[in-house]
């Protein structure tokens, strides 16, 4: 894990020196384009869910959990613990 996270700081590091070395202009450059990329992927996800909530028919139908272990399917196979099966008949035996 030591090892990990220092190859993780290296490659951080080296990554650090490199865009310490571009120059200003293009650090500017890069910063505006991320932040226009952001811009545009926040307007998009906003125009989405305002589209998606003025449909009609969005209707929200809230109903109770159901346990589906309670729930009765009707199946003739019900799952057992065949561990407390055992156990139970070894109780059986001994008697």
């Amino acid at each position: 894990m030591k090892k990990l996270r220092a190859n993780m700081d290296r490659y951080f590091d080296k990554l650090d020196e490199r865009w310490q070395a571009l120059p200003v202009r293009k650090q500017h450059q890069y910063t505006l384009y991320f932040f226009v990329g952001y811009l545009l992927l926040t307007t998009g996800v906003i125009f989405k869910v305002w589209y998606d909530t003025s449909k009609s028919g969005n209707d929200m139908i809230i109903e109770h959990i159901e346990n589906p272990v309670l729930k009765k399917n009707g199946s003739p196979a019900r799952l057992q613990d065949s561990v407390s099966t055992i156990l139970k008949n070894q109780i059986y035996e001994r008697k």
